[in-house]
This record gives structure tokens, sequence and C-alpha cells, in this order.
């Protein structure tokens, strides 16, 4: 009889990464065709195409709190292949759509199914690592995940050229498929049958409530919100501030693709970082640079008028990106540390709050866009204050931070 050969480190991280890819591709590939959409599905306000991007955060948010507890019960593997099968459908019915609330009606299923493969991924992780193991081994699928968002812009826009914006879900349809079959006949399923837990509302209630009743945890999540709610208001307001506020046309995916190189070198390097210096340290510090450096630009910005040169915002974004860049792989690793009994509901939960809280403040920050930066910038100072009182708050009356940290 044939047996399987197990995944070595690489193609573990190989197949996370393409499963996390997912989310990456369904956003920034479709962010070139934002304008093409919207004039042929009849939207009347250019800020409403942002709602593409917002609904799959929508249908992503409110489905990472119902795959953890799934996987939880039935194992890895049958809550990723439920979650793909739901991002295929959201697929074709944003592929056929032919209305904008038909698309976005797609664009949330496409959410609620991705939402599978992003949760599991990082519970797949936590069950084969701890502390900075796992912090290290997410920061290798994030940097590898990051490619995506260096090319999806480019590859859309050439879709978009040669046969028009609905051929981008078609793409995605293909993607999902290769990697669905990839992960079914590699991975092997990592919850043991002693270890689930039974599918029940009193026991999905009851491993909730403890999941946000453990303040270390809670406060590393909504820390998490609060970074991400800002890195979403860049991702709503992006097209429209690189490729129409600056007049870069074409050359959109272009200064896209830097400022995304950014965040990927940060994570790389975060993988040997966070071997010598503490997750804490390395995300306390990062914050502090992002509020700095948001504050004097959100002054110079306003001095100027909202329309600052183009080289100071790309300096401005890709010091502030290659800061998240760090906290991204930190904060998430810090909030999943102490849920290791149930990391299947703790990312679920982990996850849900902190994109929900994201689409809030993202989706604000993103609707205020008035044609100038402003609202970007101010977004970022506020939010990365926020989540810098969410740190303090979460380790406030922990004496084993420390010892958490260096496990």
């Amino acid at each position: 009889m044939h047996t399987r050969a197990p995944l070595v480190l690489s193609e573990f991280v190989a197949l996370m990464a393409a499963l996390t890819a997912l989310v990456a591709v369904s956003i920034d590939m479709i962010l070139p065709a934002l304008p093409a959409i919207g004039t042929s599905l009849g939207v009347k306000h250019p800020n409403d195409n942002q709602l593409v991007i917002a609904f799959l955060f929508l249908g992503f948010g409110l489905g990472q709190m119902f795959y953890g507890p799934l996987s939880d019960s039935t194992g890895r593997k049958p809550a990723v292949y439920f979650g793909l099968g739901c991002y295929l459908g959201g697929c074709l019915l944003a592929l056929f759509s032919s209305n904008f609330p038909m698309m976005l009606a797609g664009r949330f299923f496409q959410g609620l199914g991705v939402a599978g493969p992003r949760t599991i991924t990082i519970a797949l992780v936590r069950d084969k690592f701890e502390g900075r193991d796992m912090a290290r081994v997410m920061s290798f699928v994030m940097t590898i995940f990051i490619l995506v968002p260096v090319i999806a812009p480019s590859v859309g826009q050439v879709v978009i050229a040669l046969w028009g914006w609905r051929m981008i879900f078609g793409i995605y349809l293909t993607m999902a498929l290769a990697v669905g079959t990839w992960f079914a006949l590699r991975q092997e399923e990592t919850l043991k049958d002693e270890r689930r837990i039974p599918f029940t509302l009193a026991r999905m209630t009851a491993a909730i409530h403890g999941v946000v009743t453990t303040r270390l945890a809670l406060g590393y999540t909504v820390a998490t919100g609060f970074v991400f709610g800002a890195f979403m208001g860049w991702l709503n307001s992006a097209q429209q501030i690189l490729q129409e506020q600056y007049n870069l046309g074409t050359r959109f995916p272009l200064y896209f693709a830097m400022l995304a190189i950014s965040v990927g070198a940060a994570s790389f390097l975060n993988a040997s970082l966070v071997m010598r210096h503490s997750m804490r340290l390395l995300s306390t510090r990062s914050l502090t640079t992002v509020w700095g450096a948001s504050v004097c630009f959100l002054g110079i910005s306003f001095f100027l008028g909202g329309h600052p040169p183009l080289w100071a915002v790309m300096a401005y974004l890709l010091l502030s990106f290659f800061c998240i860049g760090l906290l991204f792989s930190n904060l998430n690793a810090m909030a999943m540390q102490p849920l290791g009994h149930v990391a299947g509901t703790g990312a679920a939960v982990v996850g849900a709050l902190a994109t929900l809280m994201s689409l809030v403040f993202g989706t604000a920050i993103g609707q205020s866009y008035d044609g100038t930066v402003l609202p970007l910038v101010a977004g970022f100072a506020l939010l990365s204050a926020f989540a810098r009182v969410a740190m303090w708050w979460g380790e406030a009356g922990e004496t084993s931070i420390e010892a958490a940290d260096a496990a």
C-alpha cells in the first residue's frame, strides 16, 4: 500500500501560504478593476466601488466565527473543504453578476468561503508549533503570502486589458481548485480524535467565552484589529489615491507592489528578529514608529493642503508598512499563545474580532476619502495609538508576559 510522504517544513509553509494567499489575491487582483466594475454595474458614486472590498471582508469576518469551532469538531481538513466550496460559489455569483447588489453578494460569499482556509491555516500552524517557533513559521508564511500583493494588481490589469474584469473571477476559480487539490493530496489531519470538541452550541459558547475573557489574548486581538483597520483603510483608498489623485494610471500596480514588498521584507526579517528580541518589544516599537511618523506626516500634509509630493507619500507609507509587516505576525502569535487548548476556536475568535473591527475602521477611512491623503494618515495615527493602548490593557496585571514570550 502506498504511503504518503510527510510534508517537510518548506512544503508545509508553501501550502499554508497558498491557502492564505486566496485572501490576498481576492483583494489585490481586483483593485485595478474597481472603476470598470462600477461603470459596468451602474455605480453612481466612486467611493461606493470600495464596497467590493468591504463586502469580502464582511463575509471573511463573520465566517471565521464558524470555521474555528467547526474545525475543532470535525477536524481541520473538512472545514477547509467546506470553505473552498463556498468560495467557489461566490466566484460564480460574481462572475455572472448583472447588477451591483449581485456582485456584492458574490463577494460576501467569497469572503465567507475564504475565511475557512485562512482560519484553519492558523490553527494548523498552532497545532504543530507554539511561541517563537509559531511566530517564525507565520513569518515565513507571510513572506511568501506577501508576494501576491506584489504581482496581483499587475496581473489583474493585464487580465482586464485582454479579457475584461469578469475573467478575474475565472482565475479565482482556477486557483481555488488547484490549491484545494494540493491540500487534499498532501496535508495530513493535525487534530487527533481525542482532542476534538463536539459541535454543540453550549460548548462553543463556553469556548468562545473562555477566549474573549483571556485578557492577554483579547488585548492583542483588539490591537490587531486596530492595525488591520488602518491597513484596510489603505486597501480601500489605494486605487483612488495612487491611480487618480496622483495620476499614476497604469503605473498603479508598480507603486502598490513597492509598498507590498516593504511588508514582505519586514515579515521575512521578523523570522530572525523574533529569535533575538521579544515579540512584545518588536510590536511596541513598531506601533510607536507608525504613530510618530503619522502624526508628523499629518502635519506636513495638512500644511500642503492634503497633497504632499508623491515621493513623500511613498516614503511615509514604506516606513509605516514595514512596521505593519512586523506587527502582523507578532500580534497574531501573541494573541494565539494562551489559546493552544482551543486553537481552532481561538483562531476563529481572534480572526473574526480583528477583521470585523478592521472592517468598521477601514471602511470609515475609505469612505472619508476626499481627494486628499488626510483621512488615511489621520486614520493611521489614531489607530496605531489605539492599538498601543489595547496592548497595554491586555498586558496590565500580567506577570508572565516575558516568560511566555520567550517560549
